[in-house]
């Protein structure tokens, strides 16, 4: 092609295509940048929110609806609530000498079973240790209701009123399977204190 002065006709050409590239590339860029990644300790999805109990017909407690909660099968709860109602009866019949009320019984015996440290698996290094935590509020009286359902079903009795009410009287005496259990529990996370430190 031809040039003037040393200078071929298509360099201005040539430049103005060089500044277009380059402004197309920092565009890209700064697309790229604003494009915002999820933050790792973000959690994808929202907690559910916790559900509004109804006080029981009787006492008046929420406490007690959640525990009948526990108690009840194949969502028959008013069978649950004659059962726990029931159980409460034959507290009050055999703890005549007691000060406490049937209800008060039962608080105090759930109080009695409920543990403070449990123990959770974490692995590290390859090597999976039992570490001993503290145990959230809330999961504490679900822990002590959950049990004492459980070992109430499991004990000898002709009707789970029966088997219910003996389980809570046992606890209420610090005895029976479901205090056991509790004890079992702070055995646990006191042998292992030692990888207390792997708390998280």
């Amino acid at each position: 092609m031809l040039s003037r002065g040393g200078l071929s006709l298509n360099d201005g050409n040539e430049e103005s295509k060089d500044t277009l590239t380059k402004q197309r590339t920092t565009k890209k860029c700064e697309g790229r940048a604003q494009i915002k990644r999820p933050d790792k300790t973000t959690m994808r999805k929202t907690k559910p929110k916790k559900r509004i109990l109804l006080p029981d017909p009787k006492f008046g407690d929420v406490q007690v609806t959640r525990f009948v909660n526990n108690l009840m099968l194949d969502g028959k709860k008013s069978i649950a609530y004659t059962i726990f109602y029931d159980s409460l009866n034959i507290i009050g019949e055999k703890m005549k000498d007691a000060d406490k009320a049937p209800v008060e019984v039962w608080k105090q015996a759930l109080e009695n079973i409920t543990p403070q440290v449990e123990v959770k698996s974490r692995r590290v290094g390859g090597a999976t240790f039992q570490v001993p935590m503290e145990v959230r509020p809330e999961r504490k009286v679900s822990i002590s209701m959950k049990n004492l359902v459980l070992y109430s079903r499991k004990r000898a009795g002709r009707s789970m009123a029966e088997k219910l009410a003996g389980e809570i009287m046992a606890a209420y005496n610090q005895e029976g399977a479901a205090y056991k259990r509790k004890e079992e529990m702070h055995r646990m996370a006191d042998a292992n204190k030692a990888f207390a430190h792997f708390r998280f």
